[in-house]
């Protein structure tokens, strides 16, 4: 479990081909203190488990199916990359709780500034926009981040203040660029506890 709030940018150091997947190595320099093999890290927000710890980097490989789910595959040697250690219990909660179980990629469709913030667009798929409500919260590329404002259903619109541009990965964003997206787990929670219901009532109906 995480929390959304980036404790570093580190770069992708090695990009090594593997059957089915990649295998990274990230240098670093906060999030290496006290790390160990097994450990669990959000990289740009998909949680990866640490199989190897060098001297200011770490190691990981990523599946297929986090590649199929993840912009992992678009890194490149030299790519900056949000990083946050797992969740302490007793720590403070900053953001929100973020899984790190990424829903999917969604698309940059604007980037305006707007005096010292910055508004980003992104559009989400189906299954993210159910559960995100405006003033809600959304992590993108792994950045707790709070929806402003949602439009045409599925375009979510954030805002960046100076902190957040300047201290992850956020301020590399263009139009046409993909991010990871992962929806509000409260939210998640909701929507199928809603749909469980709704299907019953429809089976109870049924019968009657």
């Amino acid at each position: 479990m995480f929390t959304g709030i980036v404790e570093e940018v580190g770069r992708v150091g090695d990009k090594i081909a593997l059957s089915g997947g990649f295998r990274f190595t990230i240098e670093a320099g906060v999030v290496m203190e006290g790390m160990r093999e097994g450990d669990s890290i959000a990289i740009d927000g998909v949680c990866q488990t640490v199989t190897g710890v060098l001297p200011g980097a770490f190691v990981v490989e990523t599946i297929a199916t986090t590649l199929s789910r993840t912009t992992f595959a678009d890194l490149r040697v030299g790519s900056p990359v949000n990083l946050e250690r797992s969740l302490a219990f007793g720590d403070r909660v900053g953001g929100h709780l973020v899984q790190g179980h990424v829903d999917g990629t969604a698309d940059v469709v604007a980037v305006e500034r707007r005096g010292e913030h910055v508004l980003v667009d992104i559009r989400v798929s189906a299954e993210v926009a159910e559960v995100t409500v405006p003033h809600g919260s959304i992590a993108i590329q792994g950045v707790s981040l709070t929806a402003n404002e949602i439009r045409e259903g599925d375009v979510v619109q954030v805002a960046l203040i100076p902190y957040t541009w300047d201290h992850t990965n956020l301020h590399t964003l263009g139009v046409g660029d993909r991010v990871n997206v992962e929806g509000d787990v409260l939210g998640k929670f909701v929507a199928n506890l809603m749909k469980r219901r709704s299907g019953s009532a429809d089976a109870a109906a049924s019968w009657r």
